[in-house]
């Protein structure tokens, strides 16, 4: 199992941080998305020990561990 590091960040502050193991990156967004308080608008910092985090914004929150997330803070080329 891969461990993820992880911080949600609510109005640009740290709302809860910290370490979930998961078979996927898929499975561990599910476990997250399941265990937290997300609302539209959150942001998601996530990733592996020695790789640069991933970064997602909840688009919405349908309720029942069901959160939209999108790519945040890509370039445009």
């Amino acid at each position: 199992m891969t461990r993820y590091a992880f911080a949600l960040s609510t109005n640009n502050e740290i709302s809860q941080a910290g370490v979930v193991q998961s078979d996927s990156f898929t499975d561990a967004l599910k476990l997250l998305s399941e265990q937290m308080t997300v609302k539209a608008g959150d942001t998601l910092e996530i990733g592996v020990y020695g790789f640069p985090p991933a970064h997602y914004e909840c688009v919405a929150s349908l309720g029942e561990g069901d959160i939209l997330w999108r790519p945040s803070g890509l370039m445009a080329a």
